[in-house]
């Protein structure tokens, strides 16, 4: 039998931004039971009691907060900002993997110019400058491009090796990110870097929110050596 429990756990857990507040206790159920009434009863095909729906959130965010581990991790970081770039992306082919040799023949480094190439089952995506944008385009001239986007920005934090060995990191600051209506285009990271490829016009809002990160984990630090 399907319990009001089960089903406001589904609907929560199906919610992903409601976890964090509920697990700090900074959520008023009594509305929050109203918003998902329509959905728990459409889920169980009867009525329910507003009180019930409350009590399975109380009960369900008790759950949370004694599975909840704090991740312990030194965000600072400098955040490098660069703007003027492109991300195109095309379909995989064996012809398209020779070209893609090509494109470091044409990247200046040694500037601090950029070429992300991330290799996906289907598609490939090549993240560059904007300068590079015609030469690229010309290099792969025969292969199906399926999207360019252009006015990009890139933001790239640089952790200790730690980073690569501690869960909840990058999910951490996607949620720093995403709360603030800001989509990624892009992900790249290695073992020590996290490169986030967003608009132009999120550049400076992104970079602010990265800051906060960094600032936040410092102060923490500062005060604990006091």
């Amino acid at each position: 039998m399907v319990m009001v429990s089960h089903v406001v756990q589904k609907i929560v857990n199906d919610k992903i931004f409601l976890l964090e507040p509920m697990m700090r206790g900074i959520i008023a159920y009594g509305s929050l039971a109203e918003l998902l009434k329509p959905e728990v009863e459409a889920e169980l095909g009867k009525e329910v009691k507003n009180h019930a729906i409350v009590m399975a959130l109380r009960r369900y965010a008790e759950t949370l907060a004694a599975e909840h581990k704090t991740i312990v991790f030194d965000y600072s970081s400098e955040i490098i900002l660069k703007t003027d770039i492109c991300d195109i992306a095309m379909h995989r082919s064996p012809t398209l993997l020779s070209k893609l040799k090509r494109l470091y023949d044409i990247v200046d480094f040694e500037k601090g110019d950029i070429l992300n190439i991330i290799h996906g089952q289907r598609e490939v995506s090549v993240v560059t400058n904007e300068r590079y944008r015609e030469k690229l385009l010309k290099i792969l001239s025969g292969e199906t491009i399926l999207n360019i986007e252009r006015d990009l920005v890139s933001l790239t934090l640089t952790y200790s090796k730690d980073f690569l060995y501690t869960p909840g990191v990058i999910y951490n600051i996607v949620r720093s990110i995403a709360w603030e209506n800001i989509n990624i285009y892009e992900i790249v990271s290695t073992n020590t870097e996290l490169t986030f490829i967003l608009n132009k016009k999120d550049g400076i809002k992104g970079y602010k929110v990265l800051e906060k990160l960094v600032e936040h984990n410092t102060d923490k630090k500062q005060v604990g050596s006091t």
